[in-house]
């Protein structure tokens, strides 16, 4: 085609055609479906063949004849194999059947749980492993997550970005286990309770400390809270090397378990999940408190108000300065509430960064949770057994061949899943629209 010569309409129309074209291209739940496509094809093709096809069995209740279900390592592998493949063919059919690709996904991830027990079984030579002694392991060790995603949704809620959770956790478990240590050489019932008290009040304390950072100075609220980690770690080293060793007391009498009337008498799952410590029960009430009264109490709409449109909730007569402080004090209690589970219930002890980023997992969990209570605490029981199984397959000392699985790989775990909840959840989780914006009242 020689220079000047007109291009043909025809030609014109096809380029504008391919311009125009939409690219065709994976969206979320497509690559989902690959990658359980992906471990579909692995577990029928790599795992299935290489395990044993020796019987194991899931145990409900504690020695010498425990409930148990027996199964074939094999059998259960294959199975949940197929049933990954026929995921990831829903996963691309047609977007009505959404409904259906998104209902497969939920079972093929529930079916993970089960999977990984029965591949851990079979390549351990323990015969079984107890399935509601997990659970209640995952429970209780979701406790300070559970805990310290309240404190992060009582501040985030109200605009205020709170990454120093890890250190009220911690400055408060070292606090209240000095007090315990000092004034009742850590076996006083009565001291013991005080000092609970006192690691609350100290959680407080250090959210006080962020809120004035935050909200009077307003400094960028990240900084503040990496403040506030670093302190409680420099503070905490000097109380348990200066104080609490000194003391003679390094180790306490913790919290005394208590059984909750009727719910302890359910056969099989009653004695192990409804008998426990009393911060953990407490935990369950943290949760449905902030639920309540966030959602349902027009408080809890004030707050929320404030970390949506702070300056539309000021022409409403809503004082902003002062339902930040509360918020984000309130927050503090929760924190050191953790806090105390860590060094007077969990241990009855206290540790150089015993916390060991629980806050940070928190912040995950209420991330997962799109900043709910209900999903922060369905975030926080994802991590709990994250931790949970990490323990239980080095317990089981699982092995692949002659080799031996380091324990570091199971400590890893937890980190591992919130890597991989965080990454998921973004773009689908929205923060509170005000969250970490510097407030001046217009008046």
């Amino acid at each position: 085609m020689t220079q000047g010569t007109p291009i043909p309409t025809r030609l014109v129309t096809d380029l504008g055609k391919d311009e125009l074209a939409p690219r065709r291209r994976f969206g979320r739940r497509q690559i989902v479906g690959i990658v359980f496509g992906s471990i579909g094809i692995g577990l029928l093709g790599g795992i299935a063949p290489a395990i044993t096809s020796e019987t194991r069995a899931f145990a409900f209740e504690p020695p010498p004849d425990p409930l148990s279900l027996q199964f074939n390592p094999k059998t259960i592998v294959i199975v949940i194999g197929i049933v990954y493949l026929i995921t990831a063919a829903l996963s691309f059919l047609p977007a009505k059947y959404d409904r259906w690709s998104l209902i497969g996904q939920i079972v093929a991830t529930a079916l993970g749980i089960p999977l990984i027990l029965a591949i851990s079984l079979a390549l351990s030579a323990a015969p079984e492993t107890n399935v509601i002694n997990l659970l209640d392991q995952s429970l209780i060790l979701a406790t300070p997550i559970a805990l310290g995603a309240m404190t992060g949704l009582w501040c985030e809620r109200s605009g205020i970005i709170n990454i120093g959770i890890e250190g009220m956790m911690l400055g408060a478990a070292g606090v209240g286990f000095m007090t315990y240590a000092i004034m009742g050489a850590a076996s006083s019932p009565g001291w013991l309770w005080i000092a609970i008290l006192v690691a609350i009040l100290a959680g407080g304390l250090l959210a006080t400390l962020h809120a004035v950072l935050s909200i009077r100075y307003q400094i960028n609220q990240i900084v503040s809270g990496v403040v506030i980690n670093l302190f409680a770690l420099g503070l905490t080293g000097f109380i348990r090397s200066e104080v609490i060793v000194p003391s003679g007391s390094s180790k306490g009498v913790p919290t005394a378990d208590i059984a909750l009337p009727i719910l302890s008498k359910i056969p099989i799952i009653g004695d192990t999940l409804f008998t426990g410590r009393p911060l953990h029960f407490l935990m369950y009430l943290v949760v449905f408190l902030t639920w309540l009264v966030m959602f349902r109490t027009a408080w809890g709409l004030r707050v929320r108000s404030c970390g949506e449109k702070p300056h539309a909730a000021e022409t409403l007569g809503i004082n902003v300065i002062k339902i930040r402080y509360q918020a984000v004090i309130l927050g503090g209690f929760i924190a050191g509430l953790a806090g105390a589970w860590f060094s007077m219930e969990a241990q009855a002890g206290f540790e150089d960064n015993m916390t060991n980023a629980a806050g940070f997992i928190a912040l995950a969990a209420m991330i997962f949770g799109k900043w709910t209570p209900w999903g922060a605490f369905a975030g926080a029981l994802l991590f709990g057994f994250a931790r949970a199984l990490g323990s239980r397959l080095q317990f089981l000392d699982v092995s692949i061949g002659d080799f031996g699985i380091p324990s570091e790989f199971f400590q890893m775990l937890p980190f591992l899943v919130t890597m991989i909840v965080v990454a998921g959840a973004l773009g689908r989780a929205v923060a509170p629209a005000a969250e970490g914006q510097p407030y001046t009242p217009s008046k």
